[in-house]
């Protein structure tokens, strides 16, 4: 039980000890910073902060790439009661789009970024019409070079349980970001509440490669260790997507006792390990391995503890929990040191409203589910509908409620008042049912696409594409349907389109180039659909198309749509250039049934973000430091892309 009651006494007690945290950027590239230096960074970043007046209550929006400068700037706000707004930096303008709406919302903003950031910013500003917006972030940035080269040290501010700590934005929105408000009293009740049921000591060791711009990877892998004392390692999140089998070679080496990794993360993982071995790898030294932040696969869950064993890896590491960012993040824990468990309900009761029926596993009715266990030390959780609270084993909205639980939305009267209920609720978004007092997640009410760890809204993802001539809105439709086979959500665009489908080839084309781009997220299917289906009042019902299309109603449009896709002439081979044979060779090892040809645009081929960092990462191994991974964004192509490296060899 820690006994804190807000964040800075939490750095403060323990700037004495002998607990630190190891930042690690490459497989021999790490830094060890011990508490007492953070605790002297964050006074001295403070200082710095103070002397260009910014003062308490001031937002700061931070916008890095390196975990280290972060963590010292983001305890730098927090002792000086300024606030932290931190923000993905990503690999697309989408993400400095984000940046400029996010600024514009707030009251009294400032940014803190790095130079090369900088250049990025005005680049898109100069790209997309927003200079003057640029004009008024500039006067409010200060840059990491200016700033950790003034030396003091700042005023502390005592802030009171009840003072705004941070906000966190939503993590994959675009259009409409959402600031989740926490204060200090929501993160300590939350912070004791996880440490309880992960029966946390000083002697654990935590590794994570979450970025710090979500929530478990700030508050449940930084925060929580500061908190309770625990030595932890920062691994760079790039880095995990470039060379994802490191991953588990660090926690051996570090002999770290808590990890976590959403879904795609074990399936990323395993992927890379397929093609490679583990080394001296000892993995008994781990205690929990936390799953969450998008929907769990008990199959993929069998799959990676199968595949450790042989590693050391224990079955009871596995911790299946539900979290999110309104509940500051952890809402329910399964018991810490058991086996996880699932349980398996017949896939046609599953409405809202219904009793679910618990079948075997092997019923060919039958869907599996994770229990994600009860709720965490001062949360409540209930099963309901706009007017009934349900009993026991009966499908419904996730209600919270708790001291952790957010106020609302910064700014924001009506996603509050779509978020919480007249008596004080706030509703999840999702659908589940509680058994044994158990909590499991059986899907979502909203319209809500899981990709990569993050949360994604079909309406941003539909903004994004309605440049194109043709596209407007309410005849463009991006849904999610979860795909078993694939363990991840299948991304669908839909497309009113009533013309000759040959014509339609270059418009799919265009549509996924446009989305893959800007967003980062695979495209799988573009369809050309009839009608668009909408309720009375003209609302879009995204989940009609894709329960339709989960149906096999489209199979025929599909494969109409692949036999006229004639492959372009291709350079052979032998007319390759030794480069381009390389990096040829390199796309076809990274890319699962590869058939990217050198003239194929990596975008209309739908190749993912994390697949471009794997492209990156093996390029750059051979090529130190001559490519960006941002280039791939301006030579779209294997032959372009070898032209632009073999310029610069």
């Amino acid at each position: 039980m820690i006994a804190f009651s807000n964040l800075v006494e939490t750095l403060q007690q323990h700037s004495s000890t002998d607990r630190f945290i190891t930042y690690i950027d490459g497989k021999d590239k790490e830094v060890t910073i011990s508490y007492a230096d953070l605790y002297d960074r964050a006074q001295n970043r403070l200082y710095a902060l103070q002397q260009r007046g910014l003062k308490q209550g001031d937002e700061c929006i931070i916008f890095l790439r390196s975990n280290e400068n972060f963590i010292d700037i983001f305890w730098g706000c927090i002792l000086g009661g300024i606030i932290p707004v931190p923000i993905a930096v990503g690999i697309s303008d989408e993400h400095r789009s984000k940046l400029f709406k996010i600024f514009s919302k707030l009251e009294r903003p400032h940014l803190y970024t790095s130079d090369d950031l900088t250049e990025r910013l005005q680049q898109y500003a100069n790209d997309n019409q927003a200079l003057a917006a640029y004009t008024q972030i500039k006067e409010k940035t200060l840059l990491v070079s200016e700033v950790t080269a003034v030396s003091g040290k700042g005023e502390i501010y005592t802030p009171q349980p009840d003072d705004l700590a941070f906000i966190q934005f939503s993590s994959g929105s675009t259009s409409d970001p959402k600031g989740v408000m926490l204060t200090h009293k929501n993160i300590i009740t939350n912070l004791n509440a996880i440490g309880e049921g992960a029966h946390y000591s000083d002697q654990d060791i935590s590794f994570s490669w979450m970025p710090l711009t979500h929530d478990m990877g700030l508050i449940g892998f930084h925060l929580n260790m500061v908190a309770y004392n625990m030595t932890q390692c920062l691994m760079a999140t790039d880095l995990f997507s470039r060379r994802p089998v490191l991953w588990l070679e660090k926690v051996s080496e570090k002999k770290a006792t808590v990890l976590c990794s959403p879904n795609f993360g074990y399936k990323h993982f395993l992927k890379s390990l397929s093609k490679k071995s583990l080394d001296n790898v000892d993995l008994s030294c781990v205690r929990l391995i936390y799953n969450g932040a998008e929907p769990i696969s008990t199959d993929l869950c069998d799959t990676f503890l199968d595949t450790m064993k042989d590693y050391g890896l224990k079955r009871e590491t596995m911790f299946t929990v539900y979290g999110m960012a309104e509940a500051t993040l952890a809402v329910s824990f399964p018991v810490a040191g058991e086996e996880y468990r699932a349980v398996h309900v017949d896939r046609h009761n599953l409405n809202v409203g219904e009793t679910i029926k618990f079948v075997e596993a092997n019923n060919s009715d039958a869907l599996s589910f994770a229990i994600v266990g009860k709720p965490v030390l001062d949360c409540l959780v209930r099963i309901a509908d706009k007017e009934t609270v349900f009993a026991d084993e009966t499908v419904g909205s996730i209600q919270i409620s708790g001291p952790n639980v957010t106020k609302g939305y910064y700014k924001n009267e009506e996603a509050n008042h779509a978020a919480i209920t007249s008596d004080g609720w706030l509703d999840t978004g999702d659908l589940g049912f509680i058994t044994n007092q158990e909590l499991i997640i059986t899907g979502r009410a909203k319209d809500i696409i899981f990709a990569n760890g993050l949360n994604y809204y079909p309406h941003d993802l539909e903004d994004l594409l309605l440049d194109i001539e043709g596209l407007e809105l309410g005849k463009v439709v991006v849904y999610g349907v979860w795909s078993e086979k694939l363990q991840r959500d299948e991304l669908i665009i839909f497309i009113l389109y009533r013309a000759d489908i040959k014509d339609f080839i270059g418009l799919a084309k265009q549509a996924a180039k446009s989305l893959n781009e800007q967003s980062g997220l695979e495209i799988d299917h573009v369809i050309p659909v009839n009608r668009i289906p909408k309720t009375t009042s003209g609302k879009v019902q995204r989940r009609m198309l894709g329960d339709a299309y989960a149906n096999g109603e489209y199979t025929d449009v599909l494969n109409e749509i692949s036999s006229l896709q004639q492959p372009k002439a291709e350079t052979t081979d032998e007319n390759l250039s030794p480069l381009e044979q390389e990096i040829k060779s390199i796309c076809d090892n990274v890319i699962e049934d590869s058939s990217l040809g050198v003239n194929d645009n990596f975008f209309e081929s739908g190749i993912s973000s994390l697949t471009l960092a794997e492209i990156h990462q093996q390029i750059d191994d051979r090529y130190p430091e001559k490519v960006d991974v941002t280039d791939l964004f301006e030579h779209q192509t294997i032959i372009e892309l070898a032209k632009f490296l073999q310029d610069k060899i």
